[in-house]
């Protein structure tokens, strides 16, 4: 079975998306309530009583005997008072004008049809074979339909109501005729017994085959005879009139029974308080209809819809998520190379709130995480939309990689690591943080290199596979230490494809082991902690963090997602190239979430936080005195410079190794506002420096309105640059990438 196959048994399954909401499942009818609340609200009164009357056959008369198990059922019985669901029916058949049934020109089916009993449930029945164009003959043993009902009810809404609703059907009504044994009904193909409570039942016994389905073929019986509530006998009736004409069609007495419950899990706590909307004169008005029925809270499994960002800004219900995915990784189309969800399928955060959010834990992302994979082993994925991360990540893993040994040479106890996005955000968060744990632990070694993320999160299953291979092969060349995290990523990366290394994150080491942070700043704004996406399974982590602030004697309020619930700050999955509008929205999102300062301890979080304008630190500059909470957010060039700037740090002071800074192969001139657009869109300022000098070298450039054109393609990227000389150099004009290969230079 492919992964495709098993999710989709997942979905059905598992996924409650469509159960039916709490007043659905206790209607005896079985009553969209949900598409009723949408007309009330709009006062489609008409409208709304011709889905009432389909639905419940004698629209009247249910409004005025049911007991409401709707309401008891309601959400908001818990909470506030439950929707006046009772009420609404009522005031949707004072308020409609338009009541005359619909007439339905059909054939005759040339079956006959015996109805024992003309209380409400036999007639409910009668209607909807009628409707069908069936014989239907109806024994009535007293002088008039209705049955009990003339008791319980206004008699003329009970005559109204039969009038109307058999208004244009016709049917054979024998009354004062008594059926004493059900022999006397062999000339009929089909017969329903509603004798109503004490009624004779002729020895009938369910079968348990079907709903209402009797021991004798043809015979079903149900309503008050069984027990039934007065609606519950007109819902017996509309189900024994589905049961006889699958009889009639196919000789079968398996008409499925209904299914009156839900799976739907919500919590009324989390309502907000709406107090019930009170009628002024006994019936409500359509104002106040209207006002009642937005009270309802429309019960649907939403949760990853209304948790997981990709779903609610594209709108996807998981359904629909699979079925785009489905056809895009199994294409019916000719070419056989259908697009449809790859940009989908690649902006996943994989952040893993949709599987935390879900009631029964179906995991979304972990769908689209094989579906990557997937069409990225078919050559079917863009390969710019993670071109520019795996380049980040082979920097990381080259240029700018080093180890660092314990003092004196020996393999290492513990080892930091650090991460490839620590540093890149500022170094001085390595490098006081390694001077911190030697402190505390002499034996401690640095590995500066990348957890393998990047090729993880692009779908790159065989690169991924050889890091993974070359992290274990070192670990066990410096004698198996025990890893210590500076990064909620790496961690998580560790946890999940290298179990059997050790490891624990460096805030849990600080709480434990203790550090002397300098005093919360002095009239410090209220903060609040935003715990990364990938912390979520490491609630250690998040207690140490706030234990560490609590010792500082910050002011915390908490953001309404933290915690498990904590959501990603749009970094994760890498997802700026392939959907730049979603990552913006996502990053917007996140910042709006409190008014308050934010605490970090994931670098791409502060960074990503920062450069939204909000005030963020990472809490390493609370811990180590470093920076306020105002620091612009590194552009993409200054992260790959503060990496090899770090690199170069830690080599000279640990290792006595004096390191040169990157040589620019030509003098460039870029202004800030253009340097901002080239961070945005993922460009390198030396990728721009290496294509004026080649275009210089090379004569490669057009003379376009006075200033220069040329491009080249480095690595697999084809770039861009407009330029004009200025001094002993040049300044960039602009500069850009189509993310695409030329033909001439593929």
């Amino acid at each position: 079975m492919s992964f495709l196959d098993e999710f989709e048994g997942l979905l059905k399954e598992k996924c409650l998306q469509n159960e039916p909401p709490f007043c659905t499942a206790a209607c005896p009818f079985g009553l969209d309530v949900k598409d009723l609340v949408g007309k009330w609200k709009k006062g489609r009164f008409n409208a709304a009583y011709r889905t009432y009357a389909n639905a419940v056959a004698f629209p009247e008369i249910v409004a005025a005997v049911c007991d409401a198990p709707c309401e008891k059922a309601c959400l908001r019985a818990k909470r506030d008072g439950a929707v006046a669901l009772r009420e609404l029916e009522r005031a949707t058949v004072a308020h409609a004008t338009r009541k005359k049934p619909n007439a339905y020109n059909l054939p005759a089916k040339g079956k006959r049809v015996a109805v024992v009993g003309g209380g409400v449930s036999g007639l409910a029945c009668t209607l909807f074979l009628c409707n069908k164009k069936y014989d239907v003959t109806v024994f009535e043993k007293t002088d008039r339909v209705g049955g009990h009902l003339w008791n319980v009810m206004d008699p003329e809404i009970l005559r109204r109501d039969i009038r109307n609703q058999f208004s244009n059907e016709k049917y054979e009504l024998r009354l004062e005729t008594e059926i004493l044994d059900l022999a006397e009904l062999a000339e009929f193909d089909a017969v329903y017994v509603a004798t109503g409570a004490g009624g004779p039942d002729f020895g009938l016994r369910l079968s348990g085959t079907g709903a209402l389905a009797s021991q004798r073929p043809g015979v079903f019986f149900g309503g008050s005879l069984c027990g039934r509530t007065s609606a519950e006998a007109v819902a017996d009736g509309l189900t024994a009139s589905r049961a006889v004409e699958r009889y009639l069609k196919a000789g079968l007495m398996n008409q499925p029974e209904e299914r009156r419950s839900t799976r739907l899990r919500m919590d009324p706590a989390k309502l907000a308080v709406d107090p019930p909307v009170r009628a002024e004169n006994g019936m409500f008005t359509e104002r106040e209809a209207a006002a009642e029925a937005e009270r309802c809270a429309l019960c649907a499994c939403d949760a990853c819809m209304r948790e997981c960002d990709l779903l609610r800004l594209f709108d996807k219900t998981p359904r629909r998520l699979y079925e785009e995915v489905f056809i895009t990784i199994q294409p019916g189309t000719i070419d056989q190379e259908a697009t449809w969800a790859t940009r989908l399928i690649s902006t996943c955060n994989q952040c893993g709130l949709c599987r935390e959010a879900c009631p029964e834990r179906i995991d979304i992302g972990a769908f689209l995480r094989q579906s990557l994979r997937t069409m990225q082993a078919k050559g079917a994925m863009p390969w710019a939309f993670h071109d520019f991360w795996l380049r980040d990540m082979a920097m990381a893993d080259g240029e700018t990689a080093l180890y660092v040994p314990p003092p004196g040479g020996a393999k290492p106890k513990y080892l930091f690591f650090p991460g490839c996005q620590l540093g890149a955000s500022e170094p001085a968060y390595v490098e006081k943080s390694f001077a911190w744990l030697l402190s505390r632990q002499p034996e401690s070694g640095l590995w500066l290199r990348c957890c393998g993320a990047p090729a993880e999160w692009a779908g790159e299953a065989e690169l991924h596979g050889e890091k993974l291979r070359e992290l274990r092969d070192r670990w066990e060349e410096l004698g198996r230490p025990e890893l210590i995290f500076g990064c909620a990523t790496c961690r998580e990366m560790f946890s999940r494809f290298l179990p059997e290394i050790p490891g624990s994150f460096l805030l849990e080491r600080m709480a434990a082991w203790g550090i002397d942070p300098p005093a919360a700043p002095a009239g410090e704004k209220i903060c609040s902690v935003f715990d990364p996406c990938a912390s979520r399974d490491a609630p250690p982590l998040q207690s140490s963090v706030r234990s560490l602030l609590e010792e500082m004697q910050i002011p915390l309020l908490p953001l309404s997602h933290e915690g498990r619930m904590a959501r990603c700050c749009s970094f994760g999955g890498h997802t700026a190239i392939a959907d730049p509008r979603y990552t913006r929205e996502v990053a917007k999102a996140r910042t709006e979430e409190r008014d308050t300062v934010y605490i970090a301890y994931c670098a791409n979080c502060r960074d990503t936080i920062a450069r939204q304008g909000k005030e963020a630190y990472h809490i390493l500059d609370l811990l180590f005195g470093l920076h306020g909470p105002d620091r612009p957010a590194p552009r993409l060039t200054e992260r790959w410079e503060n990496r090899r700037k770090l690199c170069r740090t830690l080599a000279e002071e640990y290792l006595g190794i004096r390191g040169e800074e990157r040589k620019r192969v030509i003098d460039l001139v870029i202004g800030e506002e253009l340097k901002e657009r080239l961070s945005r869109d993922m460009i390198l300022e030396e990728d721009m420096e290496e294509v004026v000098a080649w275009c210089e070298a090379e004569g490669r450039k057009l003379l376009v309105d006075g200033h220069f054109l040329g491009h080249k393609k480095i690595q697999n990227m084809t770039f861009w640059a407009e330029y004009a000389p200025e001094g002993d150099g040049f300044r960039l004009l602009n500069g850009y990438a189509h993310r695409m290969c030329l033909e001439e230079e593929a």
